[in-house]
């Protein structure tokens, strides 16, 4: 399956998936803050989008990742990991030199995942989703509490 599986650059007419978009962020209104100014990559398997992650430039030579998602029935298959590095080279040939991706401390996978692609832990913001999301969120059994910031030079 991962060879019939394609990542590239989202093409200006398509539209992605709303569902997914809301897999790394259950709140849409601070998905539409960045929806529209974000580069995204996708991975696309027979014509359909099963995963997506969004970069957003910050200043001169930063950027961060704004949402990274994959289908969950195509989760585990490396793909989010093709993605970020799919995405972290293009940000690179773009002139960026510092890559910021922000994550809850619920998000156990998500902080594997993002380690795994070369991201360092920079620091935590306290009571950041208590204070920003008018929901509780709950992961792996977790409360999500506070915003854990990772950064990687590229």
């Amino acid at each position: 399956m991962s060879e019939s599986v394609t990542i590239r650059l989202k093409q200006p007419h398509e539209a992605l998936p709303e569902e997914l978009l809301m897999l790394a962020d259950p709140d849409w209104e601070q998905i539409e803050k960045y929806l529209n100014k974000s580069s995204w990559t996708v991975a696309e398997l027979e014509g359909a989008i099963i995963g997506v992650c969004g970069v957003m430039a910050l200043e001169e030579h930063a950027a961060e990742i704004m949402n990274a998602a994959v289908e969950p029935a195509y989760q585990g298959n490396g793909f989010g990991k093709r993605l970020i590095l799919h995405a972290l080279e293009q940000a690179k040939n773009e002139g960026c030199e510092k890559v910021v991706v922000r994550t809850g401390n619920s998000s156990l996978d998500q902080l594997g995942l993002y380690q795994k692609c070369g991201f360092r832990m920079a620091r935590i913001e306290r009571d950041y989703f208590v204070n920003n999301y008018p929901e509780p969120i709950f992961e792996n059994g977790i409360q999500c509490r506070d915003q854990v910031i990772l950064e990687i030079n590229i």
